[in-house]
């Protein structure tokens, strides 16, 4: 075998083994406890996601690298014999940033009118990115009651915008990105 033909091959593994590793870390995400209720006047849907933080990752927030969890959320209308109605998408994020000085997480959710909130606990920090507690989704007055609904959720951590010079230094930020499979709620209003 020439050298160029071993490099390939060692190349392939390489490639195959990042692969893997990712998928695995991927597997693991998922979304529980998503609960679809109502105001008087709105629909709301409360969910988390389990699995997302794994060592690589905390290692990196721990560093000062931000990292955004985005949730995306559908609302159709399900209809017999004719394309769905499609009432409402979100798409949600939440961002956690680490203060090395103050040694404090800031996360902000992009769906709450507030101040970024600020914990020195990890655990309430993960516990403040991996949850949606009562996200509106949509005003009762556009549902029909009787009607067939599906609501589809999934999660996703949000690739890393870095500047071109240290993607070759802080290659294994890829290796702790993650997306949930879709999860479908169906319910009659």
């Amino acid at each position: 075998m020439t050298i160029i033909l071993k490099l390939k091959v060692a190349l392939l593994f390489v490639c195959i083994a990042l692969f893997v590793q990712n998928y695995a870390f991927a597997k693991d995400a998922r979304l529980k406890d998503i609960v679809v209720t109502n105001t008087r006047d709105d629909l709301l849907v409360y969910l988390n996601v389990e699995g997302a933080f794994k060592e690589k990752m905390k290692e990196a927030i721990l560093s000062g690298l931000p990292a955004t969890f985005s949730f995306f959320i559908n609302l159709h209308q399900v209809r017999n014999f004719w394309l769905d109605k499609k009432l409402s998408t979100l798409k949600v994020t939440h961002t956690i940033r680490y203060n090395n000085l103050k040694k404090e997480f800031m996360i902000e959710r992009s769906w709450e009118k507030v101040e970024p909130m600020a914990t020195q606990s990890f655990k309430k920090a993960q516990k403040l990115m991996s949850e949606i507690d009562g996200l509106k989704l949509v005003s009762l007055d556009k549902l029909e009651k009787g009607k067939q609904y599906q609501i589809r959720a999934k999660a996703k951590l949000s690739k890393l915008t870095l500047p071109f010079y240290l993607h070759y230094v802080l290659f294994f930020v890829s290796l702790w990105d993650f997306e949930t499979s879709w999860y479908t709620i169906d319910f009659i209003y």
